[in-house]
């Protein structure tokens, strides 16, 4: 069965998910776009999917008999909104992050999924599809013991000015928010926020770096160092030391030169160049599900469980040095 795809939100990502549908991965056609921008539809339609109609609002897109299934890859404030209307239409749904922009979004969508009775819902958590987490996952399950602590790292080399410091969570720490659940099989407890020396190369609005503690429900201790200005490129790092050893996420591949008089490796300046393997599996994950007209991966209750996180340790920056707990609701049956 080819599942008959539309995507709404035709910038940078969903162009990029259109070609993946279209010329990389099989088992699913995009037949329908819509954007806010209907220049932008039309541009990817030409450049992309000469076949898809386009169509003026993402709720006709998702209202149409011919879509099976939907993406959204929008603007974060619009996602509550094209996700319920796919639950409501009883079609299966990947959402890029966030889910919502509010917890209490989040939580709608959530009711809304369990109401329905079925998993429709995949939030674009692509960490978790990454060869090299899962490597480490593989390891941290079964080699080196209970996990005690966790040790991880996300940079970039440089932000924009319209970055501000809740967007180093919401924006960039939210992926190890997420990732870090999945590799521990835990839920947090309790965030707090600590921000070292500032650098130099952050902007007035911008606190950086910053250095987020969490706490998990089994007592594990994380620190995610966030510098979002390191100036020498994106790097992610993750070490997860247990009772009987420890495992470290392993590096991109690249390689090493001797090369005027200098021992030396390239590193990824960009994130799409870091993950971008990942996006074709998390998408593949999503036509195999969706052809048999539900949804796997990260779920629903995964972006709602990102988001109540997030907002905590937003609170903790405002709040700097102060631990604030984490309390979640009951999990949902669905989600079990």
């Amino acid at each position: 069965m080819t599942v008959r795809v539309g995507v709404i939100g035709t910038g940078m990502i969903g162009r990029d998910h259109t070609r993946r549908l279209q010329q990389v991965l099989a088992g699913a056609h995009v037949v329908a776009l819509a954007d806010y921008s209907f220049d932008a539809a039309r541009a990817a339609q030409a450049d992309l999917a000469p076949e898809a109609t386009v169509y003026a609002t993402g709720e006709e897109l998702i209202a149409a008999a011919d879509v099976d299934a939907i993406l959204v890859t929008s603007t974060g404030s619009t996602h509550e909104a094209y996700v319920l209307a796919a639950i409501a239409a009883g079609k299966p749904c990947f959402c890029e992050k966030p889910l919502a922009t509010t917890a209490e979004g989040a939580k709608r969508i959530v009711d809304a999924e369990v109401a329905h009775g079925k998993r429709l819902v995949q939030v674009g958590f692509m960490r978790r599809y990454d060869a090299g987490y899962r490597m480490l996952k593989e390891v941290v399950d079964t080699q080196i013991g209970t996990p005690l602590m966790v040790h991880a790292a996300h940079r970039n080399p440089s932000v924009p000015e319209a970055y501000l410091t809740p967007m180093a969570i919401h924006d960039t720490l939210i992926h190890e928010i997420d990732v870090l659940r999945w590799l521990l099989d835990d839920d947090y407890v309790s965030a707090q926020v600590v921000f070292p020396r500032a650098s130099s190369k952050a902007h007035a609005k911008l606190r950086d770096p910053q250095v987020v503690l969490l706490e998990t429900a089994k007592g594990v201790r994380i620190d995610v160092e966030v510098f979002v200005n390191c100036t020498y490129g994106y790097d992610i790092q993750c070490q997860v030391v247990g009772e009987e050893g420890l495992a470290n996420l392993p590096e991109p591949m690249a390689i090493t030169k001797r090369l005027g008089a200098e021992l030396k490796n390239d590193i990824l300046t960009d994130w799409k160049d870091r993950f971008v393997a990942s996006y074709d599996v998390e998408l593949k994950d999503f036509i195999a599900a969706a052809q048999a007209g539900t949804a796997s991966g990260p779920s629903a209750w995964d972006g709602y469980v990102a988001a109540i996180t997030s907002d905590a340790c937003v609170t903790a920056q405002d709040n700097e040095g102060t631990i604030i707990p984490i309390t979640l609701p009951t999990r949902p049956a669905l989600y079990n």
